[in-house]
């Protein structure tokens, strides 16, 4: 939990610095695709390399992040390439700016190497274009979600390839893990921690073990006992995390050689009894005078960061429509009670302060126990989980959407507890302190939204720091103007500036919302990311509908079927946009192209093209109406029939030239051929599963070749 929490808490603040600066953001990570052969030979290895360049202070993350995302890469290839997995150098901790760890990963320059496979059918004097879309997660000490479509263009020979020495060199230069042949390695486990014991070829100092699974912590630190060629590491147990009876420690093994080289080791071994382990490498002389490895820290602390943007937050919340016009007057009238006694207006401003703190503490115990209760439930936020980007982008549709007036939350609440506030004395100001919280919260602010994500991201009590300087904040003013009252005759006059302020503030929470989306899309397939761009607009109508039906002036029975009509769009917008599990068995699509259907009909395969385009709505609505069928996918699969994509979304002229064949101009268009031969057929622009199925189970004449 702690591991999710702290990175949810660090992607709020990128995507607002993603919202607020799109162009910075971007290029924070540098990514293009790069290749040891200059040329392609047919059915050879081919070594290629994600060239990653970070900007200083930002980092990426190893396959095994830590509080991170590990990056990915996936290709889109031409037919019968074969592609290998990502080959990762060995990692090192890395840091936000105030030195704290946040996992395992890389900085400066990183080339990430791969082993793609060309076919053999390839034709010498031909080219390929490789092509790929890559995902990371780059932080410093905020974290935004990276992307790059990334592309290399070689020549097809039949001569061998000749090397590009820069690449070969970059490739040389990182540490990448060695085989373990010629260490001895043992693996002991404890209730709460794991020990490994090293016996290496040569000297070895200032070792860490970075694991595969998650099961061994990444914060604790690591208790280290080393000397010469042997080490004794004690590895905690992540408290959160489940670890299989049959489970093996793999990982890397990081350590400096005797000439200061930064190197790694593979390491794979099963657990052993302490005296198996004992008896292959033994320790004695190391005892258990290890100490925690200097290079790990404790526990995160909390950033300043963080608290920057909750003071900022709440002291933007005064420049809101529903604090501004009171600001000035409430001071004025601390001093008319305190009769122009310093000392009473200070106490009158004291007490207004103690209420926005209670106000705020009562706050954060309540998301706090949230927190707790989604603890026992085993709730993480996990930046893979479409559930929870989708809620966060419901979420910062409404922020935007209130700020930009569509609808108010808490119009009526100057009229609650009026009776206290408006009391004389001490206890009138501390319960003004309350209302202005309960007034002042529904207009959050763009600063104010990570700062209140704390209050599930941070431990109890640092979440409570929070919530405290966001109340000071909110409070600041009132302190300062009380202090020194002739400072209230140069506040601006309330006026329509302050609802062009409060508008304007949307305008990154928009950007934040389309940025979310682009991560969905990264994760949804078309027709669920479909689903979620009509559930957005359904929410939206949703709360423009409370919007009209908590207008003063509206009451009785329209408002209420304005209320009932707001909650179920927004039901329904939930439910139609929450992302689901994949199906194990959903169609698996390749890329059209007509020596692909030549070679599957010799095959003797049924075929199904699909010829579309994400601007066609109408394809979409096919797509999800026929292969949502469990029956059509049964049908596929116990058929073994190919399914072709013919995505015409951006201009191809083989495409084109295809549909004119068949005399079309547009899509929809989709085909059928029958594994027994006979004619393609032609579908209907809508499509229902029985047309589909019919047209496989119905012959047309067979073709004249």
């Amino acid at each position: 939990m702690r591991r999710g929490s702290e990175l949810l808490l660090r992607i709020l603040l990128g995507l607002l610095l993603a919202g607020l600066l799109p162009a910075v953001a971007s290029a924070q990570v540098q990514a293009s695709l790069v290749a040891v052969e200059q040329s392609i030979q047919p059915g050879q290895p081919l070594t290629v390399a994600l060239r990653m360049e970070h900007r200083e202070h930002w980092h990426s993350f190893w396959k095994n992040a830590g509080t991170g995302l590990p990056t990915r890469v996936q290709w889109e290839l031409p037919e019968g390439w074969h592609t290998g997995a990502i080959h990762w150098p060995t990692p090192v901790l890395v840091r936000d700016r105030e030195g704290n760890i946040t996992g395992h990963g890389y900085e400066g320059l990183l080339h990430l190497p791969m082993q793609l496979t060309a076919p053999a059918g390839l034709r010498p004097g031909s080219e390929v274009e490789l092509k790929a879309t890559a995902r990371w997660l780059m932080c410093e000490t905020v974290c935004i979600p990276g992307k790059a479509q990334v592309s290399l263009r070689l020549p097809v020979s039949a001569d061998t390839a000749q090397a590009d020495t820069q690449v070969q060199a970059a490739l040389a230069a990182q540490p990448m893990p060695a085989s373990s042949d010629g260490w001895q390695l043992a693996a002991t486990r404890a209730p709460d921690n794991l020990a490994l014991r090293v016996r290496a070829p040569a000297d070895i100092a200032e070792l860490h073990f970075f694991p595969a699974d998650s099961f061994v912590s990444y914060k604790i630190p690591q208790t280290i006992g080393n000397r010469g060629a042997r080490a004794l590491l004690k590895l905690p147990l992540d408290p959160a995390e489940q670890m299989a009876d049959d489970a093996r420690l793999r990982g890397v093994l990081a350590y400096t050689d005797t000439q200061g080289v930064y190197r790694g080791v593979q390491v794979d071994v099963p657990f052993s009894s302490e005296a198996e382990a004992a008896a292959l490498i033994s320790l004695d002389d190391l005892g258990n005078s290890g100490e925690p490895a200097r290079a790990d820290s404790g526990p995160v602390a909390l950033s300043m960061t963080v608290l920057l943007f909750a003071l900022l937050g709440g002291l933007i919340l005064n420049l809101m429509p529903c604090v501004f016009p009171v600001l000035g007057l409430k001071v004025v009238g601390f001093i008319e009670q305190a009769g122009n006694d310093r000392r009473k207006v200070t106490l009158h401003a004291l007490m207004f302060t103690a209420g926005v703190l209670l106000s705020f503490w009562a706050l954060a115990g309540v998301l706090a126990m949230l927190r707790e209760g989604g603890q026992q439930l085993g709730w993480g936020f996990q930046l893979q989980s479409a559930p929870f980007v989708f809620g966060l982008t419901l979420v910062m549709l409404a922020f935007a959407l209130n700020l930009s007036g569509v609808f108010e939350v808490g119009v009526r609440a100057t009229s609650i507890g009026s009776g206290l506030q408006t009391r004389s004395g001490i206890g009138g100001s501390f319960f003004s302190g309350m209302l202005a919280t309960l007034v002042a919260t529904p207009c959050s602010a763009p600063f104010l939204a990570p700062a209140l994500g704390a209050a599930l991201a941070l431990p109890t009590a640092q979440a409570f720091v929070v919530f405290t300087v966001i109340a000071l904040g909110l409070s600041l003013p009132y302190l300062l103007l009380s202090v020194f009252p002739k400072l209230v005759d140069l506040l601006p006059r309330p006026g329509v500036w302050m609802v062009t302020f409060k508008q304007l503030m949307a305008f990154p929470l928009y950007a934040t919302v389309g940025y979310l989306v682009w991560v969905l899309a990264g994760q949804l397939q078309e027709a669920a990311l479909f689903n979620v761009i009509g559930a957005l607009t359904l929410a939206a109508f949703a709360l423009w509908l409370y919007g009209r039906a908590t207008r003063p002036g509206v009451k009785g029975t329209r408002a209420g079927i304005g209320m009932g009509a707001a909650v179920l769009a927004l039901v329904l917008a939930v439910v139609l946009g929450w992302p689901r599990a994949q199906a194990p068995d959903q169609v698996q699509w390749e890329a059209w192209s007509s020596q692909r259907v030549q070679e599957l009909q010799r095959e003797g395969r049924g075929v199904y093209i699909d010829f579309t385009a994400r601007w066609c709505a109408t394809c979409q609505v096919n797509k999800k109406v026929v292969f949502s069928s469990e029956r059509v996918r049964s049908y596929f699969r116990d058929h073994n029939i190919a399914t072709l994509k013919a995505d015409w979304t951006n201009a191809d002229p083989l495409i084109t030239a295809e549909l004119e064949k068949w005399g079309r101009s547009a899509v929809p268009f989709n085909l059928v051929y029958r594994a027994d031969g006979s004619a393609p057929q032609e579908m209907p622009e809508v499509l229902t599963p029985d047309i589909v199925l019919a047209a496989f189970e119905t012959p047309s004449p067979r073709r004249q070749d």
